[in-house]
């Protein structure tokens, strides 16, 4: 910045200033309403479901939950039938305990038993014969 040497300057400096900090008052009042605004409890919700619905590994994540809560299941009730056994119940349940947690933690174990099984069930074998 350079010296000043004469009151018109100064003045002119103090103008210049004054202009600066009212503008820089007018934007820190337009950030200020801007930031209330979006904390607003609705605009809080609508950020929260906006971030969960474009979420690119949601609906991945609601298949591989979803089949191991099923296969869970399915194998607690096929394993136990209608038993009254305490000792067969707590055991079917740490069954659909474990399968439901291997298969939401590695869902590429039931996608790649899955493609082998329609692999095998709608492709047949082509038997190749030896050229003698």
């Amino acid at each position: 910045m350079k010296t000043i040497n004469s009151t018109a300057e100064l003045k002119i400096v103090i103008l210049q200033l004054e202009l600066h900090q009212e503008i820089q008052g007018q934007i820190l009042k337009e950030q200020f309403v801007v930031t209330i605004n979006s904390f607003t409890p609705i605009n809080l919700i609508k950020k929260a479901l906006n971030d969960v619905a474009s979420s690119p590994y949601l609906i991945d994540n609601i298949i591989s939950t979803s089949m191991g809560l099923i296969t869970g299941y399915i194998s607690k009730s096929h394993s136990l039938g209608s038993s009254n056994s305490l000792f067969r119940k707590l055991l079917g349940s740490v069954l659909q305990f474990g399968v439901t947690n291997i298969l939401a933690q590695h869902p590429e174990i039931f996608k790649s038993v899955g493609h082998y099984l329609m692999d095998k069930i709608f492709h047949k074998k082509i038997e190749t014969t030896p050229e003698p």
